[in-house]
This record gives C-alpha cells, sequence and structure tokens, in this order.
C-alpha cells in the first residue's frame, strides 16, 4: 500500500524474517495509525529495488500487519527518494527517481 500520510516504511514482520532479520533487536518504536492502537515495530536499514534500481533506505518492520496488507512505504525512505505520479482513471502509479 502507498501511504502519502506515513511518516516511514513499515512491513509486516513476517517480511523481515523471510529476510533472515532477527526482528525484535532492531530500534524499537510505537506506531498507532496503521492498526488503530498502539503497537510497537522495529526499524532496520535495508535495500529497496524498485525499477532495477537499488536504494539504501531503513524500513520498519510491525508483527501481524498482513491482514491489512503487507506493509506501506512512507515519507521518509520512499517519497523522500521519488517523485511520485498517482493518476486515478488509468489506475496507475509513475515513479521517478528524485535528482540531489
Amino acid at each position: 500500500m502507498v501511504d502519502s500520510g506515513a511518516d516511514s516504511n513499515i512491513f509486516d514482520a513476517e517480511i523481515g524474517r523471510i529476510l533472515n532479520i532477527d526482528i525484535e533487536k532492531g530500534g524499537k518504536k510505537t506506531v498507532g495509525g496503521i492498526t488503530g492502537i498502539p503497537e510497537d515495530y522495529y526499524v532496520y536499514p535495508v535495500t529497496i529495488n524498485v525499477g532495477g534500481w537499488e536504494y539504501k533506505t531503513q524500513a520498519g518492520f510491525l508483527p501481524n500487519i498482513a491482514r491489512l496488507g503487507y506493509g506501506i512505504v512512507g515519507q521518509k525512505g520512499f517519497f523522500d527518494i521519488f517523485i511520485v505520479k498517482f493518476d486515478l482513471v488509468k489506475a496507475s502509479i509513475e515513479l521517478k527517481e528524485r535528482k540531489s
């Protein structure tokens, strides 16, 4: 899910486990907006691949959000890397790399 109001990237903890990340050893933070109640998640440096290009960023891993989707991309770590264009009528999203 793309949540333009989200502060950071947060994915289901199971994705972190698939990537062999020991979830509970990350930097602990708390979020409330995704599930409606305050919950702890754990932040790690990760590399994302978008359009064949790799970008180093931070991602949080939150247990049990798969029922709501597998994660969100947020302002820090995604929208600050890309210029994002949504086209609702065409049901498309266009990403362009933000040049420093």
